[in-house]
């Protein structure tokens, strides 16, 4: 299938276009690596929802050349993957895995013999199980320990991988994680969730100049910002609470400016803040190369409500010390029950803009689950072709208001595991097919191809 109407975008041929995955949700082989906190979690009963676990996700690790060629074919610029900590250092500390780490060099090396530049993520929530026995995220020690494994990633890998994030998406880890125990490793407690939070920027500005001191180019961190909305002016002082713990946190941490005054005597009934030392304001504002936004939805808030749809991770629990709200996205949703709003897109840069001025920016996932159904050897999902047409459309309009906008990637390469919605949520451009793992390239898939060849060069 090819689209006509992917020309009409008319990318500007500057513009980076690629695709995103994350380790646990497609690798497999667990029985090849270290434990993680999701196999403890995904062990749970009922944490996720399917009761699927990472064995064997999408087998990406036995089908890796397989994966390569749907890339090529794709024709992204680059490809975002994420290194599996422990597959590549099992105890979260010490040795490292030499099949772990030929693992990843074999990865980018097939990602450079096709003309894609890799782009690695350093850690994408599946921590090192013996590091959560220890204390996990909420203690000081686990971002020492990110720190060294950074820079043995960078030594190994900083020849050939042409960007880093240090972080994926603190946020999920450190309040699906530990305060809504949504996530592994299913922690309810405001307090670490908020100490959590804290060492994550923590463990990001000690390792930025350590990557770089291993050869490392191109430094930065990926933020999940969303817009939040107050849906009446009862609910702004809640909305600024939500706003707070999702997005001002990390942005003014990262910007050396320490935790928001509000976020402190908000959260007083959580935590006495004594984890936080005053040197390490410089050390988290380690200046960065890029910043990357992962943006799907918007934030309504609004008074407390029985009815309120359900749109997965927008969970009072996640937000410690919240005075009373409701969530409620509007129609048109996805699968996910979050509303689809492009113009939330820009909103999203805009913010980070202005709490980091100068920094170059990425949207790193931008996607859609929806309820698809295969018909033959097609997938006919006409509303993530949608979804991706207008918030491309969207981008290009935070380019020409002058935001400096360098890149695009569509999550997701193919269906994965959706941490604890596991396959129940599909948001592959590629259809991996249950019991087989055949890949089936949705119209999506053909239409971002399309899009991709159209472009000027």
């Amino acid at each position: 299938m090819t689209d006509s109407r992917a020309a009409e975008l008319r990318l500007p041929p500057d513009l980076e276009m690629g695709v995103a995955t994350s380790s646990w949700q497609i690798e497999g082989a667990v029985n090849e690596r270290g434990p993680s906190i999701w196999e403890d979690f995904a062990a749970v009963p009922g944490a996720i929802v399917d009761g699927a676990t990472g064995e064997p996700a999408c087998d990406h690790v036995h089908r890796l050349a397989g994966d390569l060629d749907l890339l090529g074919w794709l024709g992204v610029d680059a490809y975002r993957f994420s290194i599996s900590w422990p597959r590549v250092q099992p105890g979260g500390t010490g040795a490292l895995s030499a099949a772990g780490l030929d693992f990843y060099d074999r990865l980018v090396d097939g990602l450079l013999e096709r003309g894609i530049r890799p782009v690695a993520t350093l850690y994408h929530w599946d921590l090192p199980s013996p590091l959560q026995t220890a204390g996990g995220w909420p203690v000081r020690d686990t971002a020492e320990r990110f720190a060294d494994y950074a820079e043995a990633m960078a030594q190994r890998y900083g020849d050939r991988v042409d960007r880093w994030a240090t972080h994926n998406e603190p946020w999920c880890a450190a309040f699906l994680g530990y305060a809504a125990g949504a996530h592994a490793p299913g922690v309810r407690d405001g307090g670490a969730a908020l100490a959590a939070a804290y060492h994550l920027i923590l463990g990001h500005g000690l390792a930025v100049p350590r990557l770089r001191a291993a050869g490392a180019r191109n430094v930065g961190i990926v933020l999940n910002l969303i817009p939040v909305i107050a849906e009446d002016e009862s609910s702004a002082a809640a909305a600024r609470h939500i706003d707070g713990l999702q997005n001002r946190l990390f942005l003014d941490l990262l910007a050396g400016r320490g935790v928001p005054e509000d976020i402190r005597t908000g959260c007083a009934a959580s935590t006495d803040w004594s984890f936080v030392r005053d040197a390490d304001a410089a050390v988290m504002a380690a200046p960065m190369d890029w910043l990357g936004e992962n943006y799907y939805t918007v934030m309504r808030v609004g008074p407390p409500s029985a009815a309120d749809p359900h749109a997965v991770g927008q969970d009072t629990g996640a937000f410690p010390d919240s005075p009373p709200l409701g969530f409620a996205p509007r129609p048109p949703v996805t699968a996910m029950g979050w509303e689809v709003v492009p113009q939330g897109l820009p909103m999203a840069l805009h913010q980070a803009a202005e709490a980091l001025p100068g920094v170059p920016l990425w949207i790193c996932e931008n996607g859609a689950a929806y309820d698809d159904v295969r018909e033959g050897d097609a997938v006919h999902d006409a509303d993530r072709v949608a979804y991706y047409r207008a918030h491309l459309e969207a981008l290009l309009d935070a380019r020409a208001a002058g935001l400096d906008v360098r890149g695009y990637y569509a999550w997701s390469l193919m269906d994965n595991l959706e941490w604890a919605e596991g396959w129940t949520k599909r948001f592959g451009l590629v259809r991996v097919e249950p019991g087989t793992l055949e890949r089936v390239p949705k119209d999506s898939a053909h239409w971002y191809r399309a899009l991709l060849a159209a472009r000027e060069r």
